[in-house]
């Protein structure tokens, strides 16, 4: 009679052992189970690495941030000169007015980036002028001045443009041309690498 009696007292002990034994068992799976994802879950993350952002600047190559438009008038004038002596009825002028583009940027080919845990530090290069061109379809020509002893030429139009060009070019760059090209670029590289997978896990530094 005690031994069934301790055979009935043991039945509850054991079940809640068992009990006990399989919440254990859940327990376990569940911890097993979002250790997985969270393992799954940062391997499926994206590896920002120094080549990739390389590779992704690159497909850009040359990046024109700002463009110059202008308008420019000059006159052009040319006398013969003999040993320092203006030589009369030999004067020749004209005006010339015409449009152009300057375009300034950075080459992104040069770009250096850095990866650092989780900080990636781009430096780009000094910007410079990529293109100035005139519209040929904007020339015009005022007041020419012809002479029968010094005659106009081709070769007067083209290298007085040429140095009209210079000119305005060189006005540009004092008036910041190439400053304001390398902060815009810095914003469009910013915007640009922002739109990799995985970038908001980065500190982007881009100077």
């Amino acid at each position: 009679m005690e031994e069934t009696e301790k055979k009935e007292r043991k039945k509850p002990f054991r079940l809640k052992r068992k009990l006990m034994g399989v919440l254990a068992l859940v327990v376990l799976l569940a911890v097993a189970f979002g250790a997985g994802a969270v393992l799954s879950r940062r391997s499926a993350e994206p590896v920002i690495t120094s080549d990739l952002i390389g590779q992704q600047l690159e497909a850009v190559s040359e990046l024109a941030t700002v463009e110059y438009h202008y308008t420019n008038m000059g006159k052009f004038e040319n006398q013969v000169d003999f040993y320092g002596w203006k030589v009369p009825l030999t004067k020749k002028s004209f005006i010339i007015s015409y449009d152009g583009t300057i375009k300034a940027g950075v080459d992104l080919g040069e770009v250096q980036v850095e990866v650092s845990g989780k900080t990636i530090t781009v430096t780009l290069p000094e910007a410079q002028v990529l293109s100035h061109e005139m519209d040929e379809d904007s020339i015009q020509v005022f007041d020419e001045t012809q002479n029968v002893f010094n005659p106009l030429q081709i070769s007067d139009y083209t290298g007085f443009t040429a140095d009209q060009k210079k000119e305005v070019e060189q006005r540009a760059l004092d008036k910041g041309l190439l400053q304001e090209a390398r902060e815009k670029a810095g914003d469009a590289v910013e915007q640009l690498l922002e739109l990799l997978p995985g970038m908001e896990e980065y500190t982007l530094q881009v100077k």
